[in-house]
C-alpha cells in the first residue's frame, strides 16, 4: 500500500512518519524549496507532545522544548502582576509537560525523522484525479505521483480541500494581526521559566521560553484586514501601538530584530465534517484552520496523524474503511478546538468589551485553577489523552 502526502508541515510529516511506522510506503511532496515555516515558534501542549512521543521522538522533542514552570498575567501599562501560578497541577493531571518549541527546529526534527532526503521539495500540486488505479497528483513542473490513497496536508489555502468539498471555502478574518519572533531571554521582560502575558486594551504581549535561552514572543494587534505593512518596520509599528505599555514590553520592542519578526493576519475556518472523498483525505490546517488563541493548531494536526495511523491499524488493507474511521474520529474533536479558540480570541481581543473587562477582573482574582482547567479541557479528548 502506498500513500501520497502533499505538504511537509507538522501535520503532513507526522502523518508520513505514523504511516511508515505501520509499514505503509509513503511519498511526501512539498511546494516550498527549503524549510521556512510561517511563524517563529509554537506551543506544543501536552497532547501534542504525547503525539511526538508516540512517533518515537520523545528525547528529541524534550531537547527542543522550553521549560515552563509557571504562568503569569501582567497589567498592560504598569506591569503589575495580576496572577501567577504553577504549571505543575496541569502536568500532574495530564501526565506530560508541555513544550514551547521553535517552529523551524520542530519542523527539521520531523523532516529528519521521516528522512530529509526523501522529501520532494519544490513540487506544487496543481491538480489531482482518482481512477481505479488510485490517486494521481500533478505538479506545476508537469511531473506526477500516484498512490493508493492521498493525504492533503497542504495548509490553510488547501487545493485538496477544494477537491474534497467540491469548491473553495472562504476563511474568516479573526480581527487581529500577530507579530512574532525569537529573542534572547531577558528577565526584565519575563521570568526565564515562565509564560508571561501582558494584557490590556484588547491586546496581548506574551513571551515563553524555548530551547537555547530564547523567548518566543508575540504581540496581538486588533486592526482591519489588509492594512499595508513594509517588512522590517515591526519595531516602529509596535512602538506606536505599545509605546506606553509596561517597561518589560518596551524592552521587548527594543530587543526584537525587525528583519526576522513575522507579521501574520489571523484567520480561521468554520468547522466542517467532510474530510474524505473516496481515497483522498484532509489533515491539519487543510481540515481545521484555527486561530492560535488556545495553542492547539499544531497539536490538532499531530492528533490527526496518530488517529490516521490507528485507523489503518484497525482496518489493515481496507483504505475506504480506514479513511472513514479517521474522519469519524477527528472531525468533531478538531472542530470543537477551532470554536474554543474562536471564543477565546473574541474575549481576548474585545469583540464584546464587557466580556473582556470581566476577564481582566477575573485575572486579578485568579489562583490558576480556572485557567488550568480550561487548558486541560483543550488537551483532553485526543487519541492519546
Amino acid at each position: 500500500m502506498k500513500a501520497i502526502v502533499v505538504g511537509a508541515g507538522m501535520g503532513g510529516l507526522s502523518a508520513a512518519i505514523a504511516l511508515k511506522q505501520i509499514g505503509i510506503e509513503v511519498e511526501v511532496y512539498e511546494r516550498v524549496t527549503e524549510n521556512k515555516p510561517v511563524g517563529a515558534a509554537i506551543s506544543v501542549w501536552s497532547n501534542g507532545v504525547k503525539c511526538l512521543n508516540h512517533l518515537g521522538l520523545e528525547s528529541e522533542a524534550a531537547a527542543l522544548g522550553g521549560i515552563v514552570d509557571t504562568m503569569s498575567y501582567l497589567e498592560a501599562r504598569t506591569g503589575e502582576t495580576m496572577c501567577r501560578f504553577s504549571m505543575q497541577p496541569l502536568i500532574d493531571e495530564v501526565g506530560q509537560r508541555p513544550y514551547p518549541m521553535a517552529r523551524a527546529e520542530l519542523q527539521l526534527m520531523l523532516m529528519n525523522a521521516y528522512g530529509f532526503d526523501d522529501i520532494a521539495f519544490g513540487r506544487k500540486m496543481v491538480s489531482l484525479t482518482e481512477t481505479e488505479a488510485g490517486v494521481t497528483v500533478t505538479f506545476s513542473d508537469g511531473s506526477t505521483a500516484t498512490g493508493d490513497f492521498m493525504i492533503g496536508a497542504d495548509g490553510a489555502s488547501s487545493l485538496t480541500r477544494e477537491y474534497v468539498l467540491g469548491g473553495p471555502v472562504d476563511r474568516r478574518y479573526a480581527g487581529y494581526v500577530n507579530f512574532n519572533g525569537l529573542v534572547e531571554v531577558d528577565e526584565e521582560i519575563g521570568a526565564a521559566t515562565e509564560w508571561t502575558t501582558y494584557v490590556g486594551e484588547n491586546r496581548r504581549v506574551s513571551v515563553m521560553p524555548v530551547s537555547e535561552n530564547r523567548f518566543y514572543f508575540f504581540f496581538d494587534v486588533p486592526m482591519p484586514q489588509g492594512v499595508p505593512y513594509e517588512r522590517g518596520t515591526a519595531r516602529e509599528v509596535l512602538a506606536d501601538e505599545f509605546g506606553d505599555w509596561a517597561p518589560g514590553v518596551r524592552k521587548l520592542i527594543d530587543k526584537l530584530d525587525p528583519a526576522t519578526t513575522n507579521r501574520v493576519e489571523i484567520l480561521d475556518l468554520d468547522p466542517f465534517h467532510t474530510w474524505v472523498k473516496r481515497r483522498v483525505a484532509l489533515l491539519g490546517d487543510a481540515a481545521h484552520n484555527t486561530t492560535p488563541d488556545i495553542g492547539q493548531g499544531g497539536c490538532s494536526a499531530m492528533e490527526d496523524a496518530v488517529s490516521l495511523q490507528s485507523a489503518f491499524s484497525d482496518h489493515p488493507g481496507d483504505i475506504d474503511a480506514a479513511l472513514a474511521a479517521y474522519e469519524s474520529a477527528r472531525t468533531a474533536r478538531a472542530g470543537d478546538l477551532v470554536l474554543r479558540a474562536r471564543k477565546r480570541c473574541d474575549v481576548t481581543h474585545g469583540k464584546d468589551p464587557e466580556k473582556t473587562a470581566a476577564w481582566y477582573a477575573e485575572l486579578r482574582e485568579e489562583d490558576g485553577s480556572n485557567i488550568l482547567r480550561g487548558i486541560v479541557g483543550n488537551i483532553i479528548g485526543g487519541p492519546l489523552t
